[in-house]
């Protein structure tokens, strides 16, 4: 098939290369000119596992990206995936949604050779597809022909090529036969389960699937607090509970919380549409206030074994949301750096992949280039990203002043390090 992507970021580019190896046609469309030199010289502009060699064996032969408009005329399937980033009340900000659709109708009410399938891939609040999308694209040829639907995308970021490729379900929003039939036939070689339903539960779906998760690690972070008040191994107790088959062992891991694109603000977002809709969230807002109390305990266990921290050398280990990507936005590690420069220590921080994109946000603090760099003179230590070379660390530490660290990841194999929940 041929098929333009609107939006070449993470979502938008992860689904173009994935697409382009199961031999499709795909344009991706972005208003970003660096970010289409950096698509069109085969060097991705964030890290993905996997992702430049695949941008290494398909640009130029059936993948490339530009600012134009005119490959949706001629594609069988149009695919929006802009950012749907959180306006000050927690609610998705529509605006990129809603200038892709002005520029998809004006582009097809001018010429169109086949019956295009319009696809939303963005998190978008339920309704937004058939309330906004669909009608938007209408209003500039009342006559046009065209399926809608809502497809949500379940990556998870440092895995996502592997998500999209053996995915758990594929939902299609959509009660219109040939756009179900069309959406099924480009997913069909993947083998996964698909479930149809309209455009609004596809949204929900969405929506709900990541408060759940972010629900589950908030939950195993209360658990764990009071856990390491009672005396006991937060780990264990998970474990046990986990075996459960209705409940199951994945993101329960208590720790420093979560962050990245994807859970903070989208539970914030469905947080918002309940209290329009007059539902009260108490549950998803106790959500939220857990994971932006939880890094902070951090600087608390830090201070109990420092006192005041003004003056005081802190490594910082993992700067990343999590490991396998370059991604900071939500990242636990950026209260816990503000709350150290607030209090007037001296933080010195390290991250495999995401130093350049902190330094934008904390350009006074010090960087190291090596884990062991960092730790060297430290007064203590926070490990705030699960990256395998963290795992290994034991001597590194005895270059410290002393041996205070605080793991917030439980990653550690060392037996003096003080955890965030144990």
């Amino acid at each position: 098939m041929n098929i333009s992507i609107i939006g070449g970021g993470y979502v938008g580019l992860v689904t173009g290369v994935c697409l382009a190896t199961l031999n499709h046609t795909i344009t991706i469309i972005d208003i970003d000119e660096a970010k289409i030199d950096a698509i069109n010289n085969k060097t991705p502009s964030i890290y993905e596992d996997g992702l430049e060699q695949i941008l290494q064996m398909h640009v130029g032969i059936n993948l490339t990206a530009t600012s134009a408009y005119v490959s949706i005329q001629t594609a069988d399937i149009i695919i929006i995936a802009v950012g749907t980033p959180p306006n000050p009340d927690g609610s998705a900000n529509l605006a990129f949604i809603t200038a892709a659709t002005d520029n998809i109708g004006e582009s097809l009410a001018t010429a169109h050779t086949v019956y295009p399938i319009i696809v939303v891939k963005s998190t978008v609040p339920p309704g937004t597809t058939k309330d906004l999308v669909c009608k938007n694209i209408r209003k500039k040829n009342p006559l046009l022909q065209f399926g809608c639907c809502m497809n949500p995308e379940f990556l998870r970021e440092g895995r996502a090529i592997e998500d999209f490729i053996h995915p758990d379900r594929i939902i299609i929003g959509s009660t219109d036969q040939k756009t179900i039939a069309k959406i099924t036939e480009l997913y069909k070689p993947l083998g996964a389960p698909i479930i149809t339903v309209d455009s609004t539960a596809a949204e929900m779906i969405k929506y709900t699937s990541n408060a759940l998760l972010a629900t589950k690690i908030s939950f195993s972070n209360e658990i764990g607090n009071l856990c390491k008040a009672l005396g006991v191994d937060v780990y264990e107790v998970m474990k046990g509970v986990g075996l459960d088959h209705r409940i199951s062992p994945h993101f329960l891991d208590a720790g420093a919380g979560f962050g990245g694109s994807c859970f903070p603000k989208d539970v914030s977002a469905i947080a918002a549409i309940a209290k329009k809709h007059g539902v009260i969230p108490t549950l998803l807002e106790a959500v939220l206030q857990v994971n932006d109390l939880q890094p902070l305990r951090m600087i608390k266990i830090l201070s109990a074994h420092l006192g005041d921290l003004k003056g005081t050398r802190i490594a910082v280990l993992g700067l990343a949301f999590k490991d396998n990507t370059d991604d900071i936005r939500e990242s636990r590690s950026i209260p816990v750096i503000a709350m150290l420069l607030e209090g007037g220590a001296h933080p010195v921080l390290y991250d495999p992949m995401a130093t350049e994109n902190m330094k934008h946000l904390f350009p006074q603090a010090e960087y190291a280039p090596s884990a062991v760099s960092a730790l060297t003179g430290s007064d203590g230590c926070l490990v705030m990203t699960e990256w395998s070379e963290f795992a290994t660390l034991d001597a590194e530490f005895n270059l410290m002043k002393q041996r205070i660290i605080i793991d917030g990841r439980h990653i550690l194999k060392i037996k003096d390090a003080e955890g965030i929940c144990w």
